[in-house]
């Protein structure tokens, strides 16, 4: 996906953490808005800007893609009436053999 330059909204500025004097001095750290899907993407990773915005470029790239990409609707299937007994009847088969596996406490309920 190509992202026009017009799109975009570059900002530095000056990233704390480790890195030493040069990190605290220099803007480094690179901040990339995608203003039409205001999708924002950071990169401070690196000590160089060139290769903090390569990577913030990237990051925001995926995102737009992942926003504007689009799925294909799902299609409803109707399931064959066959089909559909089958199951119906492999139900009433397992049910049966459960029931057939009870103990029968009937007899017990009776005496008391």
């Amino acid at each position: 996906m190509i992202l026009k330059d017009k799109d975009l909204k570059i900002h530095y500025y000056k990233s704390s953490g480790p890195g030493g004097q040069r990190r605290n001095k220099k803007e480094t750290a690179v901040r990339i808005t995608h203003i039409p899907t205001g999708v924002t993407a950071i990169a401070t990773e690196s000590r160089m800007q060139s290769l903090n915005q390569k990577i913030a470029l990237e990051r925001v790239k995926k995102r737009v893609e992942f926003l504007t990409k689009k799925y294909k609707k799902r299609v409803s299937t109707r399931m064959p009436i066959a089909v559909k007994e089958k199951i119906l009847n492999e139900k009433k088969i397992k049910a049966r053999q459960k029931i057939a596996r009870r103990k029968n406490i009937d007899y017990l309920l009776e005496d008391s």
